[in-house]
Formats: structure tokens, C-alpha cells, sequence
């Protein structure tokens, strides 16, 4: 696990958490758009698009056109769904599952009670996390998350809402990725910066599909 309280990976910056923000809030966005919303050159929103399309957190696409001139590329959060999937997100879901199921062995314990798709689920979401900078704790009973404590906790109190907001998006994406009954619902409030808890639930259409 990741120590110290640092974050780390493709969305250490912060001006990549502003970017996907504005992705997640509307998808297809431009370099110009994120550009101007955000105040930074265009190249350099561009080296920040490719860390996040690198990290399975953005996906782009060409814009269809029905008039003469070259296509625009636009970016959209990935999220999992069929129309938003990233392959090196799908790749990462794969391999977690690998490894999930190797330590599985090795411990000899058993998949969750929640059923073999929401641990494979479970599987994606510890390993982003911890990529991100998080010690993760799985409360299965509760259904929680346990992040506590936050990297983010000595960040500026007006950065923290969308600091929270992009992070459960990210969780949401890499649960639907993986496929299954679980969802990230929402961050407790908290009484301390230190403290984040991640509430999940069960998906009533997946448990009426079981």
C-alpha cells in the first residue's frame, strides 16, 4: 500500500483533477473548451489528456461531421459503460481479477458473500485506489470504503468538493468497468479532513438479475 499521505499517478496534479471534472460534468469536450475553462496553454492540457488517456481515466474520439473540414477530438471521462470504456481501463479490471484470484489461492479464502462479480469488482476498485494514493479498508457488511487517512487532507477546504466529486467518479467508473452488483453511492460528511469514508450499494436491478 501506498504510505506517507502523497498521491500518486496520473491524477497527482491538480490541474488533471480540474480537467476531469470537466469531462465527467459533459462528456465530448474539446482542447479549446478545457482550455479556456481551466487557463491553461493548450499544450499543456494536452500532455495532461494523454497521462489520463494513458491511465484509463479519458477516452478520446473524432468528432463526426457532416460539413467539410478535418474532425476535432474530443475527450469524455471514461466510465465504464460500453459507449465510454477505455482499453487500458479494461485491461487494469483484467488484471486485478489475475491477481485477486492468485492471492485467493495462496490465502486459501473464499470470493465475497456478495458474489464472485462484486469481488472481481472489489478487486479493481482496491487496486485503483491504492494507485491513487489511498489505504483502502472494505468494510463487506457496511458496505463501505474506509480511506481514512486522506492524501487530500492538506489540500486547500475550496478544493476538497471537487477533490471528493472526481475520486467517487473515478471509483464509479472502475466499478462499472469491472462489472456487477456494486456502486459508489456517495462520501460520508466527515467532522475532520483526515476522514473519508466511501459509502457503496447494491444495485437493485443486479440483485434482481441474480
Amino acid at each position: 500500500m501506498v504510505n506517507g499521505g502523497l498521491v500518486y499517478g496520473p491524477i497527482s496534479s491538480y490541474s488533471r483533477v480540474r480537467i476531469l471534472h470537466l469531462v465527467q460534468t459533459r462528456a465530448d469536450r474539446t482542447i479549446g473548451e478545457l482550455s479556456e475553462a481551466t487557463g491553461l496553454h493548450a499544450n499543456t492540457v494536452r500532455e495532461h489528456l494523454q497521462r489520463l488517456i494513458e491511465g484509463g481515466y479519458v477516452i478520446q474520439t473524432s468528432e463526426r461531421r457532416t460539413t467539410r473540414g478535418r474532425p476535432r477530438t474530443l475527450y469524455s471521462a471514461a466510465t465504464g459503460s460500453p459507449e465510454a470504456s477505455s482499453p487500458v481501463a479494461r485491461e487494469k479490471v483484467a488484471e486485478a481479477a489475475r491477481r485477486g484470484d492468485m492471492l485467493r489461492r495462496m490465502l486459501h479464502e473464499d470470493d465475497s458473500e456478495l458474489g464472485r462479480e462484486a469481488t472481481y469488482q472489489l478487486d479493481a476498485l482496491i487496486e485503483h485506489l491504492e494507485e491513487s494514493g489511498f489505504e483502502p479498508v472494505i468494510d463487506e457488511d457496511r458496505l463501505t470504503v474506509e480511506l481514512t487517512p486522506c492524501p487530500h487532507a492538506a489540500s486547500a477546504p475550496e478544493h476538497r468538493p471537487m477533490l471528493c466529486q472526481v475520486h467517487l467518479g473515478l471509483m464509479q467508473g472502475v466499478l462499472t468497468q469491472a462489472g456487477g452488483p456494486l456502486a459508489a453511492d456517495c462520501v460520508r460528511a466527515a467532522t475532520r479532513p483526515e476522514e473519508c469514508t466511501v459509502q457503496l450499494k447494491v444495485l437493485r436491478s443486479a440483485v434482481t438479475a441474480a
